[in-house]
C-alpha cells in the first residue's frame, strides 16, 4: 500500500482541504472510495472512540480481524481491507476540521460543494479509473445524499450506511421537539478535532503529526471559526431555508445506491435510510436492514462483503450477480437478538396487512374492535404517561414497517409534547428490549410530535407515514380537543405467541428500569433512548409543557395505532 498524507485539494474559493490517499502499491488506475467528514482523519479509532472500539473487538471479532488496524478511523473504511482488492481509499478532513482549515459549518451548501469538487478532483488523478464511490457511516453517510443530489459527473455509486437525510425531522427536531444530541455531539466529537486545536489536540499514532493541524488557535479564535450548531437549531423551531439547505432533493439522486439501515437507530438514522431508499430517483437502488451497534456491522465480514459486492459491480463492472440481488435485504428481528435473513422486493412490503389496533380506555387495551363508549383520561404532561396493550397473542405475529398513531388530545396549557413508544412484553409481563445502535437496551419503536406542529403536508402524507409540514405553529387553547397523527419510525419484530404488543403515550423520553450504559464519546448515561433525548428547558419550558394532557375517546374520536402486520410468505 502506498500512502500520501495531507494531499492538498483546492476548492473553487481557493481554500485547500487535506486528504489522506491510500493506493495499491502496483501502478495502475483504480476506482476510489471517498469519505468526507469532521472527525479528524488522523485520529485513531481506538483513541478517539475507546469504548466503541472495545465493544466492537469484544462482540464482533471479525470486524477487527485481518488487519493491523493501525489505520482504523471512526466510521470510515479500513484501507487494509479495501486497497488489496484494487481500491484507492481517500479520506478528506472537512472544511474547518482536522487538518483542513476554514470555517466549520456542518451540512451546508458549501460542504456539499466541497464534496462535489473532491469527487471530481479524485476522478482526474492518474491513479483513478474515473469512477468514484462514497462509503461510510453516519456523517460520512448522510452527506452522500446531498453530494449525490449535486450530481458530480464521476460519482458512480454510494453506500449510505446509517445516514439521515432530513436535517429537520431526523437530525434537529423530532416532530418539532429539539433533540439534545446535536448540542452534545458538537461538544464531544467535533470541537475536540476542530482545525486549530493544534498542540491541545491528539497526535497521529502513525505519522506523529498533530491531528488538528500545525497551528494552535485560542479558544476565542476557534469559536469564531465555527457555527454554533445548537443555537442554529434552537433559534429555528420551524422548517425553513436553513434546514432545506441541509436536506437533499431526493428526486435529484439518480446514482446507484445501497441504503443500509439499523432497526435500532431510532432517533437519528433509521428514518433517513428508509425515506432515502423510497424517495431517491435512482433506478438501481437497494435497501439493507440490520441491527446491532451503530458502527460495528459496517466492519464485519457481513458488512464488508455486502459493500464490496455492490461497489465491485458499479465501480469495476464485475459480473458478480449484484444485478440479480433482491432490492430489499432484511435481518428480521426476533426477541433475544436473533435475526433471520430474508429478501423482499420493495418497501414497505407489498403484502403488509395494515391493521388498526384501537385504544380502549376502559380496559387500557389495544383491540381490533373500535371503542364504543365515550371517555377521557389524563396524565402528567411531563410524566410516565399511559400504556395500552394487546391481549397475549394467540400466534406468532410479525410487525415490519412504519407505524402511525392517531390521538385526540387536549392540554391544560397552550401546547403538549407526545412521546409514543411501541413496546413488547413477554408472558410474565417483562418488557423485551433490544440492542440499539448506541444504547444496549431500547424499545421496539418510537415517535414524537409537538401538538402545535400537528399540521400535515397532504401531498407527502401516507396513511402509514404522516408527514408534518413544520412550517407554522398552531397553538392549543386549554381544554380544546385536537386530532394528532404521529409518525412512528420503521421497525421490525417477530412477536412470539403469548407475548403482548403495547403503545405507551408519554410526556417525556422513554426510560427502562435497569442500569444506564455509557460510551466515551457520549456525554450522558443512556437509559433507553441513547443520546437522542429531548430535555432542553428552553425548548420545553415547564410552564407550557407541564400541566395535564387528556386523551379523548368517543364518536368521531377513534384513537388507534396502525401497525404493519406481515403475513408469512
Amino acid at each position: 500500500m502506498k500512502i500520501d498524507w495531507d494531499v492538498p485539494v483546492r476548492m473553487d474559493d481557493g481554500l485547500v482541504l487535506r486528504a489522506d490517499v491510500f493506493c495499491p502499491a502496483a501502478e495502475g488506475r483504480y476506482p476510489v472510495i471517498l469519505s468526507y467528514g469532521p472527525y479528524g482523519k488522523g485520529l485513531a479509532f481506538q483513541e478517539g472512540y475507546k469504548t466503541a472500539w472495545e465493544i466492537m473487538a469484544r462482540d464482533y471479532p471479525d470486524a477487527v480481524a485481518g488487519s493491523s488496524n493501525q489505520y482504523a478511523n471512526w466510521e470510515v473504511v479500513d484501507p487494509e481491507k479495501w486497497v488489496p482488492d484494487g481500491y484507492v481509499c481517500m479520506r478528506v478532513d472537512s472544511r474547518g476540521a482536522g487538518r483542513s482549515p476554514g470555517y466549520l459549518c456542518h451540512n451546508n451548501a458549501r460542504e456539499t460543494r466541497d464534496i462535489h469538487l473532491c469527487i471530481e478532483w479524485a476522478a482526474a488523478q492518474a491513479w483513478c479509473s474515473g469512477k468514484v464511490g462514497m462509503n461510510g457511516i453516519s456523517y460520512y453517510a448522510s452527506n452522500q445524499w446531498r453530494a449525490a443530489a449535486s450530481r458530480p459527473p464521476h460519482l458512480a455509486a454510494i453506500c449510505v450506511w446509517e445516514g439521515w437525510n432530513d436535517a429537520y425531522r431526523e437530525s434537529a427536531r423530532h416532530g418539532g421537539i429539539i433533540c439534545s444530541f446535536r448540542k452534545n455531539w458538537q461538544d464531544m466529537q467535533v470541537k475536540t478535532v476542530q482545525h486549530g486545536q493544534g498542540e491541545r489536540g491528539a497526535k497521529s499514532r502513525v505519522t506523529g503529526e498533530l491531528v488538528c493541524g500545525p497551528e494552535t488557535l485560542s479558544p476565542d479564535e476557534l469559536e469564531k471559526n465555527r457555527e454554533d450548531m445548537w443555537q442554529a437549531f434552537l433559534s429555528r423551531e420551524l422548517w425553513g431555508p436553513y434546514y432545506a439547505e441541509r436536506s437533499p432533493d431526493l428526486s435529484k439522486v439518480t446514482v446507484p445506491l445501497l441504503s443500509a439501515a439499523n432497526w435500532g437507530g431510532q432517533g437519528l438514522h433509521t428514518r433517513g435510510n428508509f425515506e432515502g431508499f423510497v424517495g431517491a430517483a435512482s433506478k438501481q437502488k437497494w435497501l439493507e436492514v440490520h441491527a446491532g451497534s451503530h458502527w460495528a456491522p459496517f466492519y464485519t465480514d457481513y458488512g464488508v462483503k455486502l459493500q464490496k459486492r455492490f461497489f465491485d459491480h458499479f465501480l469495476k463492472g464485475a459480473a458478480n450477480g449484484w444485478d440479480k440481488q433482491p432490492r430489499v435485504q432484511l435481518q428480521v428481528r426476533h426477541p433475544g437478538e436473533k435475526f433471520v435473513l430474508r429478501h423482499e422486493n420493495e418497501w414497505p412490503l407489498a403484502r403488509t396487512k395494515w391493521t388498526h389496533f384501537h385504544l380502549d380506555p376502559g380496559e387500557m387495551r389495544l383491540s381490533t374492535v373500535p371503542f364504543a363508549g365515550e371517555r377521557s383520561i389524563d396524565y402528567d404532561a411531563m410524566g410516565e404517561g399511559l400504556t395500552f396493550s394487546t391481549p397475549p397473542h394467540e400466534r406468532e405475529t410479525e410487525i415490519t414497517g412504519p407505524s402511525a398513531l392517531k390521538l385526540f388530545v387536549s392540554s391544560s396549557t397552550s401546547d403538549a409534547d407526545i412521546f409514543a413508544v411501541l413496546r413488547v412484553f413477554d408472558q410474565k409481563g417483562k418488557e423485551v428490549s433490544f440492542y440499539g445502535a448506541l444504547d444496549p437496551r431500547t424499545p421496539v419503536g418510537q415517535g414524537w410530535l409537538r401538538a402545535s406542529h400537528r399540521k400535515l403536508d397532504p401531498k407527502r402524507s401516507l396513511p402509514y407515514r404522516p408527514f408534518h409540514a413544520h412550517d407554522e405553529k398552531q397553538a392549543l387553547k386549554p381544554g380544546e380537543v385536537v386530532e394528532l397523527d404521529i409518525e412512528i419510525w420503521p421497525t421490525c419484530i417477530v412477536v412470539p405467541a403469548g407475548y403482548r404488543i403495547a403503545i405507551t403515550i408519554r410526556g417525556r423520553d422513554y426510560e427502562h428500569d435497569g442500569e444506564a450504559a455509557s460510551l466515551s464519546n457520549m456525554k450522558n448515561p443512556m437509559r433507553g433512548c441513547g443520546p437522542f433525548i429531548h430535555d432542553d428547558e428552553v425548548d420545553r419550558p415547564p410552564a407550557i409543557f407541564g400541566g395535564k394532557v387528556t386523551l379523548h375517546f368517543g364518536p368521531g374520536r377513534r384513537s388507534s395505532v396502525l401497525l404493519p402486520v406481515i403475513p408469512p410468505k
